[in-house]
């Protein structure tokens, strides 16, 4: 897990193959296509293809864990399993949901150790905080704070893990559906930030 030069914690991409995350989001790239895909964990091509866009909570998550466990830090796909257990995914006709964040942060708690915690309604000032007593955020983002440089279509629906803050007070971000490596280890300013933020998120330590 190739670590951030500015935060340390691993970069990684909720897709096994990084350099295939932006044709799969901009492209629709067969996911199943994904000569990597054994990489996730896996147990079947099909089981990957159908999961591997909903993971980006648990992308955040195995970021997280991964300076604590180094090599033995579980993969993608152990981690959806054990979530799966606590209900941090539900389904409904077919769909996947998720992920719900009470039951993630107890499985965070009871099965890794992770100090979990629910913030149902977070400011980007709460973040801030946050960071400075030593924890991180999986913050609730559109998708395309990817494209900060194009206004903000909406908030929430994707997940980020926020890190720290730059020399510069930045917010410093790792995206699990970043597609290049300036947008996968990132930073902005609150105020661009909080543009794509939806206000809820889960802190970890």
């Amino acid at each position: 897990m190739p670590p951030c030069a500015t935060c340390a914690v691993p970069v990684l991409t909720q897709f096994a193959s990084p350099e295939l995350v932006g044709p799969i989001v901009y492209e629709d790239f067969d996911r199943a296509a994904d000569p990597a895909w054994r990489d996730s964990g896996a147990a079947t091509l099909d089981d990957y293809a159908r999961w591997c866009g909903h993971l980006c909570g648990l992308t955040c998550f195995r970021m997280f864990l991964g300076p604590v466990l180094g090599p033995s830090t579980p993969s993608l796909f152990e981690l959806r399993d054990g979530a799966l257990k606590y209900g941090a995914y539900t389904e409904a006709g077919g769909e996947i949901r998720g992920m719900v964040y009470a039951p993630f942060a107890a499985y965070a708690r009871e099965v890794h150790g992770v100090g979990a915690t629910v913030h149902r309604h977070l400011t980007v000032e709460e973040i801030g905080a946050l960071l400075d007593e030593g924890r991180q955020v999986i913050a609730s983002v559109h998708f395309e704070i990817r494209r900060p440089h194009h206004p903000a279509p909406g908030r929430g629906g994707h997940l980020v893990l926020v890190t720290g803050r730059t020399a510069d007070g930045r917010l410093h971000f790792h995206n699990p559906s970043g597609i290049d490596a300036a947008t996968r280890a990132a930073a902005l300013s609150a105020d661009a930030f909080e543009a794509f933020f939806a206000g809820r998120g889960v802190s970890l330590r």
